[in-house]
């Protein structure tokens, strides 16, 4: 994710909990980052962890946080009352054609029956919207993407 969003931000602080071979090795939860020190968080938590990544990434970022995330996130009495009575995302963002996700890498045949969306919290923002993003794969992979 680093790579494109470099793209758009110009500027990208990339970490992950695994080797990669793209970012510094950190794990997120225990680093001791400081409250508002950056502008957004952007993420794809472990789902397990994703309600702790969304608690904690709320403190460091100034602007918003941004997770990608199973779309079931969305669901829970525990998760309504521990993040979204108070604080629902400022925009959800359902993929309308199905993300195949493979752990550290890109694979142009990887399938799933699994649906994701974008949970948006900007600070900056008031209120919720629903919204999807179009199928946008193919016209978005590079060649590049799978090298």
């Amino acid at each position: 994710m680093a790579k494109p969003l470099g793209e758009y931000f110009g500027v990208v602080e990339a970490a992950d909990i695994h080797p990669y071979g793209f970012a510094e090795t950190r794990d997120f939860l225990s680093h001791p980052y400081e409250a508002d020190s950056h502008d957004w968080v952007i993420t794809n938590p472990p789902f397990r962890l994703s309600e702790k990544f969304v608690e904690k990434a709320l403190r460091v970022a100034r602007v918003g946080v941004a997770i990608l995330a199973r779309t079931v996130f969305l669901e829970s009495i525990g998760r309504y009352d521990r993040i979204y009575r108070t604080n629902p995302p400022t925009t959800f963002a359902q993929f309308s054609e199905r993300v195949p996700m493979v752990k550290g890498r890109v694979d142009p045949k990887a399938s799933t029956a699994t649906g994701y969306a974008w949970f948006v919290w900007d600070k900056r923002d008031e209120g919720s919207k629903l919204t999807w993003v179009p199928p946008c794969r193919k016209s978005l992979e590079r060649h590049g993407d799978y090298s």
